[in-house]
């Protein structure tokens, strides 16, 4: 929750979280990967490891306007946090 709460106070927008919502379309995975093009923006490893554990994880947040925002994707909550802090933090400059 503090890595949480940290993104939040560092972005100007909204900060969201979501996990495994292919499974409320039924969705396979793999097809949701395909569909969402997410395979574009993770690491092979990294999608390996969300298809094996049936479970993406995304973080979408606004650091400058409610306009411009940045998306991450994981399969761990707490990776997905990290690199979005890291981001955030790159894009101050």
């Amino acid at each position: 929750m503090k890595k949480l709460l940290e993104l939040i106070s560092k972005c100007k927008g909204a900060v969201e979280v979501k996990v495994n919502s292919h499974k409320t379309m039924y969705d396979e995975i793999k097809d949701h990967i395909s569909e969402q093009e997410i395979y574009e923006c993770v690491d092979n490893d990294v999608l390996d490891k969300m298809v094996e554990l049936d479970t993406i994880v995304e973080v979408t947040f606004y650091p400058h306007t409610p306009v411009g925002h940045c998306v991450v994707y994981h399969y761990d909550v707490d990776k997905a946090l990290d690199e979005a802090l890291q981001m955030r933090k790159e894009l101050e400059g």
